[in-house]
C-alpha cells in the first residue's frame, strides 16, 4: 500500500469538548488513506472514533490508546479478512488499556468506546463497542448502522421501555460493553440495513457496496444525545460541504447545552467519482497511526487526530476534484465561547503525541 494525500471519499472531521466548564475532551479520532499498490490500485480509507470513560483524565488516555492501537493494527495488516482484523485489533487494544489500568491506580476503571469503518474500494466494513455510532445517509433516508451497547438499548429491544420513556431515563448512559474491560468486549459487526431481519443477516451486511452520494457519519454520544437522526440528515444534506456540515452538527449540540464532548467524522462518496474497483486483494502498508505504548521513530502514513491545538488543516480530496490538497477551514461563528478544534495538518511522518495537559 502507498500512502495517499487524496482519499477516494470526501472527508471532514471535527471535535469539541462541549459547553460544560472544566470538562476535558476525552474523545479521540483518526483517519488514514492509502492506495493498495502502484498499478491499478484499490483505494482504502480507515476511520475511527473513540469516547473515553473514567476520571483523572484517564478517559482520554484510554481513548487515545484505542485509536492508536487499532489504527496501527489496521495499517500493518492486509485486507483479506477485514472483520477478523478489526476484531483482533480491538481485542489487543482492550488488553492494553486493561493492563495499564491495572498498573496505575489513578487509571483504574478507565475505558473507551470505539466505532470504526474500513472502506476498501467501494465496500464498507465496520465494527463497534459501546455507544459511539455509525450512520448511513442514502438519498433522503438515514439509518443507524450500529447498535448501542447500553442498558437503554436492551430495554428497548425487550420492550421494557418505549422510545419516549428511554429519552429521559436515568440509565440512558449506562453502557454494557467498552474497551478496557476486564471482561473482554465482543466487537459488534451487525450492520442494521433495512433488509436485515436478524443478527446473522446484519453481520452478513459487512462489505456492502457504497453508492455515489452516500454519506457516512461516525460520532460520539455527545452529538446523538442532543441532535435527532432526522436533524442530522437535514444538516448534512443542506450544508454546502462536509466541513460546514460537521461544524453545524457540533454547534447544534452545543447550542442545546453541549453537556458532553462531541466528535464527528463525515465521509461521502462523490457523485462524479470514477467507478470504484470491486476487488481488494492487496495488503495495506504499515502506516497511519503509532501505537500509544510503542515508540516508532518514523511511520509513513497520512492521518489526523484530536488532542492538538488548532492548526491549518489539510483536506483530503478525491482524485480529479478541484479541491486543493491543503486549505484553511472556515472558523465557526455560532459559538463565541469556544471554537471547535479541526483536524491538524497531515504529514508524511507521524509520531505519538502526549495526552492533553490538565
Amino acid at each position: 500500500m502507498i500512502p495517499s494525500e487524496r482519499a477516494h471519499l470526501f472527508v471532514a472531521a471535527l471535535s469539541h469538548k462541549g459547553m460544560k466548564e472544566g470538562k476535558n475532551n476525552e474523545d479521540r479520532y483518526a483517519i488514514s488513506s492509502y492506495f493498495s499498490g502502484k498499478d491499478n490500485a484499490t483505494p482504502v480509507l480507515f476511520a475511527i472514533v473513540s469516547d473515553g470513560i473514567g476520571g483523572h483524565q484517564a478517559g482520554e488516555v484510554a481513548a487515545e490508546m484505542v485509536v492508536d492501537y487499532v489504527s496501527q493494527a489496521i495499517a500493518e495488516s492486509n485486507t483479506q479478512e477485514p472483520t477478523e482484523i478489526i476484531r483482533k485489533a480491538v481485542e489487543g487494544a482492550n488488553q492494553a488499556v486493561a493492563n495499564l489500568a491495572k498498573e496505575d491506580s489513578e487509571k483504574q476503571g478507565m475505558g473507551a468506546t470505539v466505532v470504526c469503518v474500513w472502506v476498501i474500494g467501494n465496500r464498507l466494513f465496520a465494527g463497534a463497542v459501546g455507544d459511539s455510532r455509525l450512520y448511513l445517509m442514502r438519498g433522503a433516508a438515514i439509518q443507524q448502522l450500529t447498535t448501542d451497547h447500553t442498558w437503554i438499548q436492551e430495554a428497548l429491544d425487550t420492550g421494557i421501555l418505549t422510545p419516549e420513556q428511554a429519552h429521559e431515563h436515568p440509565n440512558a448512559h449506562v453502557i454494557r460493553q467498552y474497551v478496557g474491560s476486564i471482561n473482554p468486549p465482543e466487537v459488534d459487526f451487525r450492520l442494521r440495513l433495512p433488509s436485515a431481519k436478524n443478527s446473522e443477516a446484519k453481520k452478513s451486511n459487512q462489505g456492502f457496496r457504497l453508492k455515489r452520494g452516500d454519506a457516512l457519519l461516525l460520532c460520539t454520544d455527545g452529538l446523538t444525545d442532543l441532535v435527532r437522526n432526522d436533524e442530522i440528515l437535514d444538516i448534512v444534506r443542506t450544508s454546502s460541504d462536509l466541513d460546514s456540515a460537521a461544524e453545524r452538527l457540533i454547534n447544534t449540540a452545543n447550542q442545546r447545552g453541549g453537556h458532553d464532548n462531541s466528535t464527528v467524522i463525515l465521509l461521502s462518496v462523490p457523485e462524479n467519482i470514477k467507478k470504484l474497483k470491486k476487488e481488494f486483494p492487496l495488503p495495506l502498508i504499515i502506516g497511519g497511526v503509532i501505537a500509544f505504548l510503542i515508540a516508532i521513530s518514523a511511520l509513513i502514513g497520512f492521518i489526523w487526530s484530536i488532542g492538538k491545538p488548532p492548526v491549518t488543516p489539510t483536506v483530503i480530496a478525491p482524485p480529479g476534484s478541484t479541491l486543493a490538497a491543503t486549505t484553511t477551514a472556515n472558523t465557526p461563528t455560532l459559538l463565541p465561547t469556544e471554537t471547535p478544534t479541526p483536524h491538524p495538518t497531515l504529514g508524511a511522518t507521524y509520531t505519538a503525541w502526549p495526552t492533553n495537559e490538565p
